[in-house]
């Protein structure tokens, strides 16, 4: 997944702040408590406000994720 993540982090660096979470990291364990996350890999589309848009968990096809980036826009 890292490397299509990645990809899409470049193609979408102008309107997407991508953020990466570690599910042992302490220091962000109140923001995935807010999120709910719960296992990597364990993504989610928030808008403006932090609002959770969408989400996947585990392995995601590059083509999910790019029409949920299209249709978010």
């Amino acid at each position: 997944m890292i490397p299509i993540v990645h990809g899409l982090q470049a193609k979408y660096k102008d309107k997407i702040q991508f953020t990466y979470l570690d599910i042992d990291d302490p220091n962000t364990r109140s923001f995935k408590q807010a999120l709910g996350y719960r296992v990597q890999p364990h993504f989610f589309l928030l808008d403006a406000n932090g609002k959770i848009v969408k989400e996947w968990l585990g392995f995601v096809q590059e083509s999910d994720l790019v029409t949920a980036f299209e249709a978010f826009k």
